[in-house]
C-alpha cells in the first residue's frame, strides 16, 4: 500500500465536536503509529477566535481522554504541526484571511497539496464548497495536471448526511463537482474505517469456503443491526430533522449491506470495489408505496424509569413523527440474491449496543434427525448462522449442530469463534483514521461515488416522503425502552416465517 502524501489537512468547523472527539485521536494515533508523514500538518478553521496555543491546548485534553496510552512526549512532537485560524468558512468575505492563511501555511510545509476536510453542519457544505471555488485555492487548471504525478493535488472529504433526500444529494453532488474533480472528492462514512467492516471484503473473497454458499441458494436470508442502548441525549436538535433512515440506514447500514451482497470485483481496486457497491444499490427492488407496512417498521421509544419518551424530550417538535427505530426489508433485483431477503434495522434506546450482521443459512434439504423431537428440528433448522460482530466486540463467530455428548443421540449448537480485528480485545483505533490516510494517498476504495450515494437515497425515499404517513401514524411511544423495537419490527419478519437475532 502506498504512502500516504504530505499535505496540508484543513478542517473546517474545528470547534465542533467532531474534531475533538474523532479527528484528532485518529491523527495522533496514526502519527504514534508512523503512519503520519512528518509534512503533514493541520490547520483547524473555525469562527471562535483563539491562538495556535489555547487550541492545541484544548486538543491535548480531548486526545488524553480518549486515546488509550495517551504520551505527552509524542503530542509535543504533533502538536507543534496544529495550527488554528479564525474566520466564517460559510462566508465568502471570511476567506481573505483564510485563504491567504492556508497559502502560508502550505508553502511554509513545502508540499502543496491540500486536503478540506467539511466538519461543520450538513447546511453549510454548499456554500463552504462555493466560497473554496472563489478563492482561488482550487485552480482551474487542475484538470489540464491530472496526469502529472508531480502537481500538487486539492482533495475535500465530505461528512454525512450527504443531503436529505435524492434531489439534495444530487444538487450537492452538482456542487462539488463545480470546484472539484470526483477523483478528488471523498465522500466519508466512518463506518468503513472499521476494522470488521472492512473484513468482510477479507472474509467473502479470500476464502473458498463461503464463497460459493454466498447466494440465494444456500442463504436463507440476512439481518444488518445498529441498536444503540442510549437515547438521542444531546443531538436533539439534529436528530429531530433526521430520524434513524438518515441518520443510520441510509448511509452505515447500506454500506455495510453493500459489502456483504455484492459482487466479486475484479481485482482489489478502489474503482472496481466502488463500482461493485454501486452495482447492488441500484439492483435493490423499489417497494410497493401501497404496501409499505409489509416492508418495513418505525418507532419511537417511550417514556421509562423517569426519563422522557422521545416526543416529550425538550426540544421536539410537538406532534414529531421522527422515527428513533426503522426496519425494512431489501430484495435485490439480481440473479446472485433472487427472493433472498435482507433486514435491515436500527434504533436508539434499545434493548443492547449490537453492530452486527447475521447471514441464516438455510437448512438441510432434508431433515433426517426429525424423528429425535421438536428440540432438534429447531436446532437443526437455525443452527447454520455466520455472525458478524462489528461492535462492541469485533468477532466473527460460525454456528452449526452437532452431536452432544451422552448414552443418547441428540443435538446441541455448537459454535467456533474467531477475532476478527486479530487484536486478542485490544482497543482498535479511532475508525476515520485510516480513512483520513486513504484521502492522503488518493484511495478511494472505502468512499462513495456519486452514483451511489444517489442509489442510497433513492432505495429509502419512499419510507421518507409522503407515502410513509400511514407508518408513522402513532408512532409516539410505540415500543419500551430496553426491547428490540415495536411489535411491528417482529412481524416483519414473522410474515415471512423468520425472527431476529436477539439472543447474543
Amino acid at each position: 500500500m502506498a504512502a500516504p502524501d504530505p499535505c496540508l489537512l484543513v478542517i473546517l468547523g474545528a470547534s465542533g465536536d467532531l474534531t475533538s472527539r474523532k479527528l484528532l485521536p485518529a491523527l495522533y494515533e496514526q502519527h504514534a503509529a508512523g503512519n503520519l508523514h512528518p509534512r503533514t500538518s493541520v490547520l483547524g478553521v473555525s469562527r471562535r477566535a483563539k491562538s495556535d496555543e489555547a487550541w492545541r491546548d484544548e486538543l491535548a485534553e480531548a486526545v488524553r481522554s480518549r486515546v488509550a496510552n495517551f504520551d505527552p512526549a509524542l503530542w509535543a512532537t504533533l502538536a507543534p504541526r496544529i495550527r488554528y485560524q479564525a474566520g466564517d468558512a460559510a462566508r465568502p468575505d471570511g476567506w481573505e484571511e483564510i485563504s491567504a492563511r492556508i497559502r502560508r501555511e502550505s508553502l511554509a510545509d513545502e508540499c502543496g497539496n491540500l486536503l478540506f476536510f467539511l466538519a461543520v453542519a450538513p447546511e453549510l457544505y454548499d456554500p463552504i464548497v462555493a466560497a473554496i471555488g472563489d478563492s482561488g485555492l482550487v485552480p482551474r487548471e487542475r484538470r489540464a495536471c491530472l496526469g502529472d504525478p508531480a502537481a500538487p493535488w486539492r482533495r475535500v472529504i465530505v461528512e454525512k448526511p450527504f443531503g436529505v433526500d435524492e434531489p439534495s444529494a444530487r444538487a450537492l453532488n452538482q456542487r462539488l463537482a463545480s470546484v472539484f474533480e470526483e477523483s478528488d472528492i471523498y465522500r466519508i462514512d466512518h463506518y468503513l474505517g472499521k476494522e470488521p467492516v472492512q473484513g468482510l471484503l477479507a472474509l467473502r473473497f479470500a476464502n473458498g469456503i463461503f464463497e460459493p454458499l454466498w447466494n440465494e441458494r444456500f442463504v436463507d436470508h440476512v439481518q444488518i443491526t445498529a441498536a444503540e442502548s442510549l437515547g438521542v441525549e444531546d443531538r436533539v436538535a439534529f436528530y429531530d430533522q433526521t430520524g434513524a433512515i438518515r441518520d443510520m440506514i441510509q448511509s452505515h447500514l447500506l454500506q455495510v449491506l453493500a459489502f456483504v451482497a455484492m459482487e466479486p470485483p475484479s481485482v482489489f481496486a478502489a474503482d472496481r470495489i466502488r463500482s461493485e457497491r454501486r452495482n447492488i444499490l441500484e439492483s435493490i427492488q423499489p417497494p410497493d408505496v401501497e404496501r409499505l407496512e409489509e416492508v418495513a417498521a418505525l418507532g419511537q421509544y417511550a417514556a421509562a424509569e423517569g426519563s422522557p419518551g422521545y416526543a416529550e424530550t425538550e426540544g421536539v417538535a410537538a406532534g414529531s413523527t421522527t422515527e428513533t427505530f426503522a426496519a425494512m426489508k431489501v430484495h435485490f433485483d439480481n440473479w446472485r440474491w433472487a427472493g433472498t431477503p435482507f433486514y435491515l434495522r436500527s434504533g436508539k434506546r434499545l434493548a443492547a449496543k449490537r453492530t452486527e450482521v447475521v447471514v441464516q443459512f438455510k437448512a438441510p434439504p432434508t431433515n433426517l434427525f426429525r424423528t429425535l423431537g421438536q428440540d432438534a428440528e429447531a436446532r437443526v433448522a437455525e443452527a447454520d448462522r455466520l455472525i458478524i460482530e462489528i461492535a462492541p466486540q469485533s468477532r466473527v463467530r460460525m454456528r452449526f449442530a452437532g452431536r452432544a455428548p451422552g448414552a443418547t443421540f441428540s443435538l446441541k449448537t455448537l459454535e467456533m469463534s474467531a477475532d476478527f480485528g486479530g487484536r486478542g480485545g485490544g482497543a482498535e483505533p479511532e475508525a476515520y483514521g485510516p480513512l483520513i490516510l486513504d484521502a492522503m494517498r488518493g484511495d478511494q476504495s472505502l468512499f462513495k461515488d456519486r452514483e451511489e450515494v444517489e442509489a442510497a437515497w433513492a432505495a429509502v425515499e419512499p419510507l421518507l416522503g409522503a407515502a410513509s404517513q400511514d407508518l408513522r401514524r402513532g408512532i409516539a411511544g410505540n415500543y419500551a425502552p430496553g426491547s428490540w423495537g415495536p411489535e411491528s419490527s417482529k412481524l416483519l419478519l414473522g410474515r415471512d416465517g423468520r425472527s431476529w437475532h436477539d439472543d447474543g
